[in-house]
């Protein structure tokens, strides 16, 4: 074709769409568009509520929210042009965490109403779906007031109230917040940059609340109120499965540890994210930051003299827990209280032990599941510990990952005075040491089970710290963008649920890694990270939601965390990060 015949083609082209452009009258409508190909349409200004009602996603699993064009929206956004809608359900990380929080408004709510001068404490969560709550400024409610306030929230539910949100300049939030005596929230907002706050009404009661709600009561028909001293659970369905209640699990251990954590932000004077900007800003930061590593450093100590006590008994010490809780440098500053107490560790490397690659199982998506403790060749490891402990010559294997082969390491004999360190994530579970006799078998739980909030309302979730954790010291060391660590964190999540969580409670003892100052640490090394994921992408959500949680903290410098904090396994300069004990 010669170059005036492609001249032509073009203008006919162009011509063929001009003959099809006319002029038009405004649209007084406006399209959103499903996933699944469908479309519908409605007048402009429509809130969004109303096309998910008439699409039917799925009756079964409430829609709680949407992604329009990869940004978070409440049902209540008003449609003004055509979008592309997701819809957000009570079985994804975003609706459950709507749900959750909506269903706090509530019982906020009916509290307020039943017993005007009594303030709830939303403590922590709990691992099978719900809020551990205390009321404060009065004795715990007794049964009877339970069931009033959970009948009032029935009623509120069945009356389907709608919860309306409104902007109001900061002074007009700081001059609620004070006059009904909320001074934690006085205290956050005294620092806030914004010069407005988003406040959320429900029959009159208006609060802050970080975060999207659902646009009315009628959504919140998934709870129960049940007594656990000295105060009561608020319990709500889990994302999986999105739409029943779980069994109530007992766990004494985790919840002392949450107690013991709440005694220490006592007597540290940082009872919530206001008090400690209030620390920093009157530079007794310093002192905080001591007295929360001296605390760690006493419990490291406490568990090291716990075992050393139980010498000729206790020779394997198991460490597992979540995703960036600190583990590794836990495990070596207990190595090192273990040394002070006459006693030598020698660390066995869990890693050492997995099957080679095409052994290894895979998960219902056909990818290898490494987290599977069929991944571990327990047969193996249950032989080598005993034949060591029983002072035996012995060759440890070690893993190519790059080959994904097991291969021959080095050759050992341990002493009667030496004790093994393993951590993995199959520490708590029975299954791995099945062939050990239990008494010489002693379990650490470590996780950093934050319990600092943003105020009586408004938890820190323990989940997020972890988070941040990982994306800095995956960027650090591992070469990995915020974008790829958000991307992977749901596979690492569902991991924890599966293969740690159901055993925590087989811990003989738990460490909370948690310090009451670390996310001013992290601020300013995350916040950059964060901000390099595109905008309207899947990640750039979890970002966007990171981004706001960190704004309502102070910034502090990493070069005021001590050396051999936990922390510097995240963001850098640990004096633990090549320690080992010479064998």
């Amino acid at each position: 074709m010669t170059i005036e015949q492609e001249n032509n083609d073009a203008a006919r082209i162009r011509q063929a769409y001009s003959d099809q452009i006319h002029p038009a009258l405004p649209r007084d409508t406006a399209q959103i568009w499903l996933g699944d190909g469908r479309v519908f349409e409605g007048p402009v200004g429509t809130p969004l509520e109303a096309f998910i009602e008439v699409a039917g996603i799925d009756p079964d699993i409430p829609t709680v929210a949407a992604l329009i064009d990869n940004e978070l929206r409440e049902l209540t956004y008003r449609v003004e042009g055509d979008i592309e809608v997701q819809p957000i359900t009570m079985a994804d990380s975003d609706g459950f965490r709507i749900y959750r929080r909506s269903l706090a408004f509530l019982m906020v709510t009916a509290v307020q109403e039943l017993f005007p001068n009594t303030n709830v404490y939303i403590d922590h969560s709990l691992t099978f779906g719900g809020y551990f709550c205390q009321p404060q400024g009065r004795a715990a409610f007794t049964p009877e007031e339970l069931a009033q306030i959970e009948l009032r929230m029935r009623e509120i539910v069945d009356k389907d109230e709608p919860i309306f949100k409104t902007r109001v300049p900061l002074n007009e939030a700081i001059a609620l917040f004070k006059a009904r005596g909320d001074e934690d929230k006085v205290r956050l907002l005294t620092r806030r940059r914004k010069a407005y706050l988003t406040l959320y009404r429900l029959r009159g009661f208006r609060d802050y609340f970080h975060g999207y709600m659902v646009p009315s009561t009628g959504y919140l028909t998934l709870f129960a109120l049940q007594g656990y001293a000295p105060g009561f659970i608020l319990r709500f369905p889990r994302s999986d499965p999105p739409m029943q209640l779980q069994p109530f699990v007992d766990y004494p251990k985790l919840l002392n540890v949450f107690r013991e954590y709440g005694k220490w932000m006592e007597l540290m004077g940082v009872r919530d994210v206001g008090y400690l900007n209030d620390a920093i800003a009157g530079e007794r930061v310093r002192e905080v930051i001591l007295v929360a590593e001296a605390l760690h450093e006493q419990r490291v100590a406490r568990i090291a003299q716990e075992i050393a006590a139980r010498q000729g008994q206790v020779r394997l010490v198991l460490i597992a827990g979540p995703s960036s809780s600190g583990k590794t440098t836990f495990s070596r500053r207990l190595s090192i209280q273990l040394l002070a107490n006459g006693l030598r560790p020698f660390a066995l490397e869990m890693d050492s032990y997995f099957v080679d690659r095409l052994k290894t199982p895979r998960d219902e998506n056909g990818a290898f599941d490494f987290e599977s403790l069929a991944a571990v060749d327990v047969e193996l490891f249950n032989q080598q510990v005993l034949h060591l402990l029983e002072g035996e010559e012995v060759t440890l294997p070690r893993y190519n990952f790059h080959a994904g082969l097991r291969e021959t390491g080095p050759t050992v004999r341990l002493d009667h005075d030496h004790i093994l360190i393993v951590e993995g994530i199959h520490g708590l579970n029975p299954e791995l040491v099945r062939d050990l006799p239990s008494g010489l078998v002693y379990r650490i739980y470590v996780s950093a089970l934050t319990q600092l909030n943003i105020d009586k309302h408004n938890r820190v979730p323990t989940t997020d710290t972890r988070l941040l954790r990982r994306i800095i010291r995956d960027a650090a060391y591992r070469g990995y963008s915020a974008r790829d660590t958000i991307e992977r964190w749901g596979s690492v999540r569902r991991g924890e649920k599966k293969w740690i969580f159901p055993y925590q409670e087989h811990a003989d003892i738990m460490f909370n890694s948690a310090l009451v100052y670390e996310l001013s640490v992290l601020k300013p090394l995350a916040e950059p990270l964060l901000l390099q994921i595109k905008p309207r992408t899947a990640p750039y959500v979890e970002a966007k939601r990171l981004l706001a949680l960190l704004e309502w903290f102070q910034p502090l410098a990493p070069d005021l965390v001590p050396d051999n904090s936990i922390l510097r396994e995240f963001v850098g300069g640990s004096i633990l990060q090549d320690f080992s004990v010479a064998f």
